[in-house]
């Protein structure tokens, strides 16, 4: 990394471009040093930040060789009580890009340095506002666009789980220092450890990072968007529903079969939770090479998805037509909750539509073309994904590092249990704990190294 902490650092916190108001931040034992030669009361008395200005609203002119700039607000926040843990200083000065450019050219020149994408909350982190986890939540927050991804990330950046992983890592840290301690004293044959209380917590970390594992499917869902790719043969309607369900023209509709050559995807929030619809090529057999291109890419996109909506023209199709077409794609499928639907039944007499089901699913009967029965399918899709009881919950793993780091701490948790079954040495019972320790310190940050830092908080937009 190249960051120097002892320089004081400026950037502007809100997105890039004209508005009514911008707010640029400072943060550094220089802060006050900088930003007080050029600001001015009302009747161009100069004024002085201090520590005794936290708190307050500082209305206040900022000028530069007798020209005023902009009449901002400065809220001022000493060390340790603000969000780096250093003096820092925002300021809110009016959106103008010219404004905003002229105000940071001004404290630049006075000595402040551009901040580096991430640098605010990684000088949180390392003065201990809060653990890596939470530092990584920040992020998530800023980019969550649903309810749900928005919830999931504030319970992480309030503490989540890496409270409950630090406190159980620092009684293994306890037992391995015990073991170690044995170790010394081979020759001797003492025992330090308490067999039956290390098991105790083996299975009491084991179990909770299998909980935390399996949390990890649904959190990155919530995180990322719900995957639902809608498949079936050509002219079902594929298109017809994507444009239904996004309420635009998305897709382009046509009465020729195999108009999509390519999957076409666009995003929906349904209740809160954001779903990922990919609109594919028809499946049929082709001689046409572009279009089989096409068909490939949707088999690729099906064993992405969470969820598959089978889509087909209950016109063309008898219920045995349809199983045989199902028991097809099985193969291509079966790690995903299916939906099927059978479309244009405004071209269907009332008395034949039936409510039957195939393979164990309800099909849900709509035409997409006229929009009948579109809220029915996004109930439908809604309720397959029952997130409210883990959203409730602190123990949901949404970033994927997290689960790498877990799932390693895990698989040497396990050796370290079976090992005891096995009555193995120390010395190799104590091995697996140390790199399980390091596993479990790599999520809130205790054990890191500039590289993991760096490939973290690069991602993270500046200003934050």
């Amino acid at each position: 990394m190249n960051y120097n902490f002892k320089d004081t650092i400026i950037a502007l916190s809100t997105a890039k471009g004209a508005g009514a108001i911008a707010l640029m931040r400072l943060s550094g034992n220089k802060a006050f040093q900088i930003v007080s030669p050029f600001i001015f009361s009302k009747k161009l008395k100069p004024i002085q930040l201090s520590a005794s200005h936290a708190g307050k609203h500082v209305f206040a002119l900022i000028c530069e060789h007798n020209t005023v700039i902009d009449e901002v607000l400065i809220n001022v926040f000493v060390a340790p009580k603000s969000y780096t843990g250093e003096d820092c200083i925002e300021i809110s000065c009016h959106g103008s890009m010219y404004i905003q450019q002229k105000l940071l050219q001004i404290f630049l020149g006075a000595g402040a340095r551009m901040a580096q994408a991430g640098e605010f909350t990684l000088r949180a982190f390392l003065n201990q506002k809060f653990d890596l986890s939470q530092a990584e939540a920040v992020s998530d927050l800023i980019a969550s666009d649903s309810e749900a991804s928005h919830r999931m990330a504030m319970q992480q950046m309030r503490g989540g789980y890496g409270l409950k992983i630090k406190l159980l890592r620092d009684e293994l840290i306890n037992f391995a220092s015990l073991i170690e301690l044995e170790l010394d004293f081979a020759e001797e044959d003492v025992e330090f450890a308490n067999r039956s209380q290390l098991i105790e917590l083996l299975d009491k970390l084991i179990l909770l990072i299998q909980k935390l594992l399996k949390s990890f499917d649904v959190g990155n869902v919530i995180k990322n968007g719900v995957p639902v790719v809608i498949i079936g043969k050509p002219n079902s309607g594929k298109s017809t529903l994507l444009n239904a369900l996004l309420e635009e023209e998305r897709a382009i509709v046509s009465e020729i079969p195999g108009t999509t050559r390519d999957t076409i995807e666009d995003e929906l929030n349904i209740n809160g939770l954001l779903f990922r619809f990919i609109d594919t090529a028809g499946l049929r057999n082709t001689n046409d090479q572009i279009e089989q291109i096409g068909i490939n890419r949707s088999f690729e996109s099906i064993k992405k998805a969470a969820a598959v909506i089978y889509l087909y023209d209950v016109n063309q199709l008898s219920i045995d037509e349809l199983s045989n077409e199902l028991n097809q794609l099985h193969e291509h499928t079966q790690h995903a909750k299916l939906i099927v639907v059978a479309n244009k039944i405004d071209r269907l007499n009332s008395e034949k539509i039936a409510y039957q089901k195939v393979a164990e699913n309800d099909i849900v009967f709509i035409s997409a073309k006229n929009q009948l029965h579109i809220e029915n399918l996004k109930d439908k899709l809604f309720q397959l994904f029952e997130f409210n009881q883990l959203e409730m919950a602190d123990t949901v793993v949404t970033n994927a590092r997290h689960a790498h780091a877990l799932k390693l701490a895990f698989e040497n948790l396990n050796q370290v249990r079976n090992g005891i079954d096995l009555n193995l040495s120390g010395e190799l019972l104590a091995q697996s704990i140390r790199e399980a320790i390091q596993e479990l310190g790599q999520i809130t940050g205790e054990v890191s190294s500039n590289d993991l830092l760096a490939n973290i908080f690069s991602k993270f937009c500046i200003g934050k």
